[in-house]
């Protein structure tokens, strides 16, 4: 199986001006764990994680106030829709993360998981 076959899309844009409650909101109306952020000013995609917003409350700092372009990941992993699902998981375990962004020819085509792994995984030992 490849990423393509496990992405969520559409994915979830917002702007790093957004703040995290803002953020948390969106996320939480999607049912989705990760948001990606685009800059609009050149400096490309990032992406913001549910992690990313529970860390900052944990830390007493006001979701109302705090700024979603001030706690995204800086180091992106892009995965491209071809790669298998195994060389995608690999790269989340060795990074750290639990979510890739998936881009196609510099635009993104959607979000990929590991829970999307292990549903697709967990699907395909079932149909056999």
């Amino acid at each position: 199986m490849r990423v393509s076959d496990g992405m969520t899309v559409p994915v979830l844009m917002i702007g790093p001006k957004h703040t995290l409650r803002q953020a948390a909101r969106l996320m939480a109306a999607r049912k989705v764990g990760a948001a990606i952020v685009r800059d609009v000013d050149g400096e490309g995609y990032s992406i913001l994680t549910e992690r990313d917003v529970l860390l900052s409350v944990a830390d007493g700092q006001n979701p109302d106030a705090e700024l979603v372009g001030d706690h995204i990941a800086r180091d992106v992993v892009f995965a491209d829709p071809g790669w298998s699902l195994a060389e995608a998981a690999g790269s989340m375990l060795r990074g750290g993360f639990r979510h890739l962004i998936v881009c196609d020819r510099g635009e993104v085509t959607g979000v990929l998981s590991m829970r999307d792994v292990v549903r697709c995984w967990s699907e395909q030992r079932a149909s056999v």
